[in-house]
């Protein structure tokens, strides 16, 4: 009997205080934007289609990296990233890891996302961090 993988990505989104730990960053979020990044909007930004969307895209896009698979890891990786005025992602930055092998594969999944529906405060759209925690799982 084959082995195979199985990708959990935890959909809780939040916005983050930042309370955690920086294990990877290299530069402090926002540090080059001229608008301020909140870290929680009246309207936090939205991926189209919710939460199940979001686990269906990303789920689609994983690649399990390679050195993982072979040893039969798993692990967590959150990242944090920025939602801009636009919808885009911006500046991912992995935040906490419990396994080095999967920060670049979970880094790579933001930055090819699709655009969200920006954040709003006040009415207008703002530029806000987020987080997304994504579970790897190795199972035979």
């Amino acid at each position: 009997m084959q082995g195979f993988v199985l990708l959990l990505i935890s959909l809780g989104l939040t916005a983050w205080g930042g309370q955690a730990q920086t294990l990877h960053a290299t530069e402090p979020l926002g540090a080059s934007a001229d608008t301020p990044v909140l870290n929680y909007a009246e309207q936090m930004p939205a991926f189209a289609g919710g939460d199940e969307a979001l686990h269906r895209y990303l789920a689609s896009q994983i690649k399990y990296p390679a050195q993982a698979m072979q040893r039969g890891m798993s692990g967590q990786v959150v990242v944090q990233f920025i939602i801009d005025e636009q919808g885009r992602a911006l500046e991912p930055i992995v935040v906490k890891s419990t396994a080095d092998d999967f920060n670049e594969e979970a880094r790579r999944l933001i930055w090819l996302i699709p655009r969200w529906e920006p954040g709003r405060d006040k009415g207008q759209p703002v530029r806000v961090r987020c987080t997304l925690p994504i579970i790897f799982t190795y199972r035979r």
